[in-house]
């Protein structure tokens, strides 16, 4: 029975703590967030959305790997993996082609990473796949072609 009111106690104070550096203006929501580009994820095409993002949509066929499904039985939750041999990589980007907002996720990387990034994407209809790996100030990109069926049946 102590041990939870200790649990409450400290959890209680924790909270004040954060809600009084916040109404101080020591704590904002922008230096906890990640920082994200607002148009990039919001551009309506592919390479309005690789603009944005990277200043530029001129890329480079480059040592850029997807391993992704040739046909994703479910759409919201395909899995795909980039990978890379490229060294000193700044960042790596999944665009979704035919998707509303085509930027699906940017990760950016520290000087000492891997190549490498596993996740999962929702596609709302068969379209490729585009993977943009940034180092050196260029741009490198690969791309594959997932299609999309309705309920699993193949279609």
């Amino acid at each position: 029975m102590s041990m939870k009111r200790r649990t409450f106690l400290q959890g209680t104070m924790a909270g004040s703590v954060v809600a009084i550096a916040t109404s101080a203006g020591l704590l904002s929501p922008r230096a906890v967030l990640a920082a994200w580009s607002e148009k990039a994820f919001e551009a309506e095409n592919t390479p309005g959305a690789i603009s944005a993002l990277f200043g530029s949509d001129a890329t480079n066929d480059g040592d850029v790997q997807i391993k992704a499904p040739d046909i994703a039985e479910n759409g919201a939750v395909v899995p795909i993996t980039i990978t890379s041999g490229i060294k000193n990589i700044e960042a790596i980007a999944i665009f979704v082609d035919k998707n509303p907002r085509p930027l699906a996720a940017n990760f950016v990387l520290g000087g000492a990473t891997d190549g490498y990034v596993s996740t999962r994407v929702k596609m709302g209809k068969t379209s490729k796949l585009i993977a943009i790996v940034k180092a050196g100030g260029k741009l490198h990109s690969g791309s594959k072609e997932v299609k999309v069926t309705i309920g699993g049946c193949g279609g």
